[in-house]
């Protein structure tokens, strides 16, 4: 029977049980999900700093790449008009204080604003389409920011390469170069750059000039940004041109009046830092991010700064509302390795099992989520998330409330479906198969396990049935937490207990590119008097 324990992620897996027919003593495998994440105690300032994308063990095993720009998990919107933005002198004043009165560094500064900028460009352009990366960066603090989000784009997955013209000699920056060369990141000259940018690269970071430039771009970044300015009258012919993101402020812009010319770069990413400075109201591309995530209160209150709120532990937060996307438009080109008879396991449980644990390891959210489909004597079908609470050769459990529909539609019908998806790995399992109950002393076990919110809620919840208002559950649940608050054993509902699905079919599906995607298919046979399992290729 499998077993896992995973200490501080959203799911927990308890070696418990192994049989069929399970006595109160027998141990069973529950699945469970901890009531509340230790990130949720963590203070704002620390929270900052804790790794706010997917774990890079997805990103190292498969990727996905689409002909469109991708929003992707989107963050959290803020309105633009509901933000505050910063005068040049405001800007420079809070970096004088964050680097004063307040401790920090300028290289901890410069980290934290080139991650920023790096889970920004994640979070829209996907390595699968967007892989190559010309980091143009310039002499300042903001060609620091672009070496630094150059080298978190290298651990994403990217391919940078770097133009950086006019090396700072101080050690901060010379070891932000050794760096990205122990990384084996290239260096490329103005002289030996491509006349054609749009052939060699899909993403051009502009980390020229900061907030803090004055007067006319100087050679040779006068050249570069009339490189950036020329690829928005590109031929129309040509399919793709590459995205232009900018660090804090376009280069060449004024940091309060933005492109005044009208003849500027029109970069299609701004991420701006610390907050937006006046100059981005002028922004009009699809994509604007908020970066730098380390404002402590004191900054907050002293300039009245309205920032939005940063989801959970990310980097970055997106202002105003995402483009405008065709629906019929939206794919995916999955990149995965390739899913070969050969190579997969015998028992589609063992193959099942391989593949729950590789996707709990990949730090999927919810890997036990499944679609639950069931069908009762009018033929109609129904689907709905229910939570995977254990699995051995015997079968898949999940507990729910034996009133609800579905439950009716399986006593009319004792056969279901199950879909497992899991993003992260591009993968999805089909499971189909007998259903019948579990034993009452199975369904006993596993409530008394659950946290005493959930027992209470399971009494309150007649699930599927109308009422008259939230007000009217919470009111029970109230009256029951108060009933139990002496600790006392709370008693399961009659009508609430497990199923447990026995497989007679199982599909293992792998995305592919163009579509050409692996499905294996196992079902029953039988081989010299003993059961088996047949594996065949189906056709994506």
């Amino acid at each position: 029977m499998w077993s896992l324990l995973r200490k501080g992620r959203k799911m927990r897996c308890f070696l418990l049980a192994e049989s069929i027919h399970l006595p109160l003593n027998t141990p069973y495998s529950y699945i469970s999900k901890p009531s509340t994440s230790i990130q949720n105690h963590l203070p704002n300032l620390y929270s900052a700093f804790l790794h706010p994308f997917t774990n890079p063990s997805i990103a190292a095993f498969c990727s996905k790449s689409g002909g469109e720009a991708r929003v992707g998990p989107l963050r959290s919107m803020a309105k633009p008009e509901s933000i505050s933005y910063l005068t040049q002198r405001e800007a420079a004043e809070i970096d004088e204080n964050l680097m004063g009165p307040l401790g920090f560094s300028v290289d901890q500064l410069m980290e934290l604003a080139g991650l920023s900028v790096a889970t920004s460009i994640a979070e829209v352009y996907k390595p699968g389409e967007y892989k190559r990366v010309l980091a143009i960066c310039g002499p300042g603090n903001n060609g620091g920011d672009g070496l630094v989000a150059a080298r978190h784009l290298y651990h994403f997955g990217y391919k940078p390469v770097i133009c950086y013209p006019k090396r700072t000699p101080k050690p901060l920056y010379s070891g932000l170069v050794t760096q990205l060369e122990s990384l084996s990141v290239p260096f490329i000259s103005v002289e030996d750059l491509p006349l054609d940018l749009s052939e060699d690269f899909d993403i051009l970071l502009d980390a020229i000039f900061g907030f803090s430039y004055h007067g006319s771009p100087r050679p040779p970044f006068d050249g570069l940004l009339q490189m950036l300015v020329s690829l928005r009258n590109y031929d129309q012919t040509r399919q793709k041109s590459p995205v232009i993101v900018s660090v804090d402020i376009p280069s060449g812009w004024n940091v309060e009046e933005g492109d005044t010319s009208g003849e500027g770069i029109k970069p299609d990413m701004l991420v701006s830092l610390t907050a937006p400075k006046l100059g981005a109201k002028k922004f009009s591309g699809p994509h604007h991010f908020l970066g730098g995530r380390f404002v402590p209160p004191f900054i907050v209150d002293k300039y009245k700064l309205q920032l939005p709120s940063y989801p959970g532990t990310s980097m970055c937060v997106r202002i105003g509302k995402p483009p405008q996307i065709d629906i019929s438009a939206l794919r995916e080109n999955y990149i995965s390795p390739e899913l070969l008879e050969e190579q997969v396991e015998v028992n589609p449980n063992n193959q099942f099992r391989k593949w729950f644990e590789e996707a709990l390891g990949a730090g999927l959210k919810e890997p036990n989520a499944m679609a639950l489909s069931t069908t009762g004597k009018n033929g109609k079908p129904s689907s709905r998330i229910v939570l995977l609470k254990g699995f051995d050769e015997s079968g898949f459990v999940w507990f729910t409330n034996y009133e609800s529909r579905k439950a009716q539609e399986l006593s009319e019908n004792p056969r279901a479906a199950l879909l497992f998806y899991w993003d992260g790995l591009n993968r999805q399992v089909r499971v189909e198969g007998p259903v019948q109950k579990v034993s009452e002393e199975e369904s006993e076990r596993y409530f008394h396990s659950r946290p005493r919110g959930s027992q209470i809620g399971a009494i309150v919840s007649k699930q599927s049935t109308v009422v008259p208002g939230r007000n009217v559950l919470y009111e029970q649940y109230k009256e029951l937490e108060q009933k139990f608050s002496d600790g006392s054993l709370i008693p399961k509902p009659k009508y609430w207990g497990g199923y447990r699905l026995k497989p007679e079919l199982f599909e293992f599906w792998q995305g592919q590119q163009s579509r050409l995607h692996d499905r294996l298919l196992y079902s029953p046979v039988e081989n010299d008097g003993q059961e088996a399992w047949k594996i065949e290729r189906l056709a994506p």
